[in-house]
């Protein structure tokens, strides 16, 4: 088995290429990949990310989304991120994971996404921030929201858990979802 740091090689390597950033050899299925990793890899993963998002050596223009920033954006323009914790005082945590799944809604995420976002040939959306924001977003749900407007643009999620082709298991130890659309990477 390969380690991570040889996977995470290897993944550098794929996402460069002509054949992922077009889709090629997908039989018209939607361009969504996940890299899964142990979650006690995450400090080595984020680093990797970092590096991608320098990117003075790829071949493509890494979007790296964080969906907790995102999250956390869109609170701020709701007005409510520095209201979150008198919400659990008053009313609860129920009430906060509440509040935060209304914000987090998926057409609200891909929006803002959206909004930061611009088309240019070559670029490749990475998200990351998953089990930061779990359980307000599920990571299956915005990918769902996504495909119709960001169709065309190759995907890559790293899912701190495991995702065997048909469900997703977040830190390998939560129920599993099910998410069919992905493709494992390395």
């Amino acid at each position: 088995m390969s380690t991570l740091n040889e996977r995470l090689d290897k993944l550098k390597t794929k996402i460069q290429t002509v054949e992922f950033l077009k889709g090629i050899g997908l039989s018209n299925e939607v361009n969504i990949g996940m890299f899964c990793y142990e979650p006690e890899d995450e400090m080595t993963v984020r680093y990797f990310i970092s590096q991608l998002q320098r990117g003075q050596d790829l071949k493509c223009k890494p979007i790296i989304f964080n969906l907790f920033h995102v999250l956390m954006t869109l609170c701020e323009k709701d007005g409510i991120l520095e209201e979150l914790p008198e919400f659990e005082n008053d009313d609860g945590k129920e009430n906060v994971l509440d509040t935060l799944k209304n914000t987090g809604d998926n057409e609200l995420m891909v929006a803002e996404m959206k909004e930061q976002f611009q088309d240019n040939p070559g670029d490749l959306i990475i998200f990351t921030g998953v089990g930061e924001v779990f359980p307000f977003v599920r990571v299956h749900s915005v990918l769902e929201s996504m495909q119709k407007t960001f169709g065309n643009i190759p995907i890559v999620v790293f899912y701190p858990g495991k995702f065997n082709g048909l469900t997703v298991r977040l830190f390998n130890k939560l129920e599993a979802n099910q998410y069919y659309r992905a493709f494992n990477l390395c």
